[in-house]
């Protein structure tokens, strides 16, 4: 080499030695540790700023959103309701401790040591969010809690940032249960239950207070993946995965002391029940939850704080009784009937309310077709007439009030009337002059026996003589509803409008003997931050036990031997009415056991519910008469709700047997055949004779009346038809056209 080349050697390796030497001055170890620390420092400021800057914000509209349960009086659920969330918040010390020691086991064994945040997960998780792998584990209790109650479930650096900062500021503001309560009823199950009790319910059919170990060990499971978790869903795999995810999560709480050995090992993995449909308001339920909902603005709960979620309601109704009432309709009418092929079936609706007499639950309610297809409540409507239902009212006034005939006799069960179709009502300023059922005259007739074959000349008489404002007052007194109801004799038909919910409240009040007796359904209503005890019913005396208890004979007789025969078994003690509204719009059967009390009805229904049309037709039966489908229902219906049948019996006191007036002249007028137990002697002669030959056998050869008619009908300006016809305008005519049940 020469020394030229040599120079040039040593002149480039003196240039690499400068570069070498620049390098390591620039990078030595003091300015790398300095700058590291540089950025710690500014890292940590930028943290501080931003601890500074986040504030734990107010939760989420998810995390509190609540849902409603509706449930039976046996506390199985019948529906629920919310905003597109099944969730009920329940208290921390609602849920076993052992439950929720399984919970920190599974997620986050440190919980009750740590300071909120999982540093490293945290780190894993953003590195991955940036690297576009998506979702992490790794985080704590509280931060999933953060994540859950105040945040989103978006994967993205700011949202993991502010979770970590949230999570630092929570742990010291909340004592740990708090945020324990909080995670566990926030968490997503799947089978759409969010929160503990939802997800206890869902998966185990009970409430979180009831879960046992192993069953929170599962639950805790679902929570690391919901979907593939699911023991009905999973795939091998998936319940191979649930099931060492169990076994962890017991491990873990032998290794926290909150279980023993032992313990862990008797315990055997909880396998689920199999996913049902969440409860809608098809079917019978919208009714019963619609009647609730009413119940619950009378008590205080408004549709405000009903809405906002997180209630338990409770009703009174018997999960046995609704469904036998549901059959009974389904057997004894909507079998029968071609709702698609025949225009008349089309039209018919079914309402019933079921009431224990005692008390006034409402047991069981039948509201119509379905809830879905038709909204309003057949059970609680009030356009359509009771009819002749109300013909026991208008006696029972009669019994309360001591009223008499024209001539003079006390009013009872053995009392004779005038049972001519057409007769003109004596001793009433608004002429009223009503036929009976098919024009059938009857001539002198008890009362019991008017009462058996609703004949309408009769309680058209009996009214005024108690006068229409008296029969009203007890009417009202029993809980007839004051809905069109003008003090006119034209009423004893029944010509004012009530629900069956109202009548089985009327009926139900007879049956305890005369003490008032006021239908409800809510039995209890829960929230976590208040709970409404319903106002109990007023039990005052409506009237009589006498006279409570004479009607109720007087029933038992229209069951025995009357219209109400549908409903006579040996199975249990009956009294019941029939009734059938002017035009056959509306047909009922109210009737009571001593233990039960049940009203069902049919509606004529047209034009989208606008129009009451006849029910004549139905099924192609003729006449739909009170004593032919609601008398059917009721009895199939109570026989059910029975379970078979009752050997209790009516105890009645004091039955008001009335008085006969004394014979007169004897004539040749035909006259009812009087029962054991009657004795007549009547004192007056009917100046109209019968239309019809009477139906019983004449043994005596007088008639025995009271009340006799006019000989012609008084003359009187034009009066509007009975409420109910045609033009549905109110009021009274002589021949009207009122016409009894069946």
């Amino acid at each position: 080499m020469g020394r030229a080349d040599a120079r040039r050697a040593q002149a480039q390796e003196s240039r690499r030695a400068a570069k070498s030497g620049g390098i390591r001055r620039l990078f030595t170890w003091k300015k790398l540790l300095g700058t590291f620390f540089g950025i710690v420092l500014l890292g940590m400021g930028a943290f501080g700023a931003l601890y500074l800057y986040v504030d734990v914000p107010a939760a989420n509209a998810m995390a509190e959103r609540q849902s409603n349960v509706y449930k039976y009086s046996d506390g199985t659920v019948l529906a629920r309701t919310g905003k597109g969330v099944n969730r009920q918040i329940v208290d921390l010390d609602e849920v076993p401790e052992k439950v929720q020691h399984a919970f920190v086991a599974a997620e986050n064994k440190t919980f009750y040591k740590d300071q909120g945040v999982d540093l490293k997960g945290t780190t894993r998780g953003v590195l991955n969010t940036l690297s576009g792998k998506g979702k992490q584990g790794g985080s704590t209790i509280t931060q999933q809690y953060v994540k859950n109650y105040y945040l989103t479930q978006d994967a993205t650096v700011s949202r993991k940032l502010k979770e970590l900062v949230i999570s630092l500021k929570v742990d010291q503001k909340m004592s740990k249960d708090e945020i324990l309560a909080g995670y566990i009823n926030t968490a997503y199950y799947g089978r759409g239950a969010s929160g503990i009790q939802a997800a206890a319910q869902a998966y185990y059919g009970i409430d979180a207070k009831d879960l046992n170990v192993s069953q929170g060990a599962y639950l805790a499971s679902l929570l690391q993946a919901p979907s593939q978790y699911d023991w009905a869903t999973a795939s091998d795999t998936g319940k191979k995965l649930v099931k060492e995810r169990w076994a962890y999560t017991l491990r873990n709480m032998v290794e926290m002391d909150w279980l023993t050995e032992s313990e862990k090992a008797k315990l055997k993995f909880a396998y689920p029940q199999k996913p049902k449909p969440a409860a809608g308001m098809e079917g019978q339920t919208g009714y019963l939850v619609e009647a609730a909902n009413k119940e619950l603005e009378k008590q205080g709960v408004s549709a405000a704080d009903r809405e906002a979620g997180g209630w338990t309601f409770t009703l009174t109704v018997d999960k046995k009784r609704q469904k036998a009432l549901e059959k009974a309709v389904d057997d004894q009418l909507e079998s029968k009937l071609d709702r698609e092929g025949n225009k008349v079936d089309a039209t018919v609706q079914a309402g019933a309310t079921s009431v224990d007499p005692k008390t006034g639950k409402v047991v069981a309610l039948y509201g119509g077709e379905d809830y879905i297809k038709h909204y309003i409540s057949n059970a609680t409507r009030q356009d359509y007439q009771p009819a002749s239902t109300f013909k026991p009212l208008v006696l029972a006034s009669a019994l309360e009030n001591e009223s008499k005939t024209q001539d003079g006799s006390l009013i009872g069960l053995n009392t004779i009337y005038d049972g001519t179709s057409k007769r003109p009502v004596v001793g009433s300023d608004t002429p009223f002059a009503p036929q009976n059922q098919d024009d059938r005259s009857y001539g002198p007739i008890s009362v019991q026996k008017a009462m058996n074959s609703s004949v309408n000349s009769v309680f058209a008489q009996m009214i005024v003589d108690v006068t229409p404002a008296k029969a009203k007052e007890t009417a009202l007194a029993l809980g007839v509803p004051d809905k069109n109801f003008p003090e006119r004799p034209a009423v004893t038909l029944g010509t004012m409008n009530a629900s069956t919910w109202d009548m089985a409240g009327v009926y139900a009040t007879l049956d305890n003997h005369g003490q008032k007796v006021t239908p409800h359904i809510l039995q209890s209503a829960e929230h976590r931050d208040r709970t409404v005890n319903p106002e109990k019913p007023k039990r005052e005396q409506a009237i009589s036990r006498a006279s409570a208890d004479t009607v109720t004979k007087a029933l038992t007789g229209v069951v025995d031997a009357g219209s109400g025969g549908a409903a006579n078994s040996p199975a249990y003690d009956a009294a019941a009415k029939t009734g059938t509204s002017e035009d056959n719009k509306s047909a009922w059967f109210a009737g009571y056991t001593p233990e039960l009390t049940t009203v069902v009805a049919l509606f004529g229904e047209g034009d989208g519910g606008r129009k009451q049309v006849s029910l004549t037709g139905t099924a192609n039966s003729g006449r739909a008469s009170g004593s032919g489908f609601p008398a059917r229902i009721w009895a199939d219906y109570t026989l059910g709700a029975l379970g078979g049948g009752s050997d209790k019996t009516f105890d009645l006191q004091d039955v008001e047997r009335g008085e006969v007036p004394a014979p007169p002249t004897p004539s040749d007028t035909p006259s009812e055949e009087p029962s054991e137990s009657e004795e007549p002697t009547p004192s007056d002669t009917p100046s109209q004779t019968p239309s019809e030959t009477p139906s019983e056998t004449p043994t005596t050869p007088a008639p025995p009346t009271i009340s006799p008619p006019a000989t012609t009908p008084p003359t009187s300006p034009e009066i509007p038809p009975l409420p109910g016809d045609d033009d549905g305008q109110p009021g009274e005519r002589p021949g009207g056209n009122g016409v009894a049940p069946q």
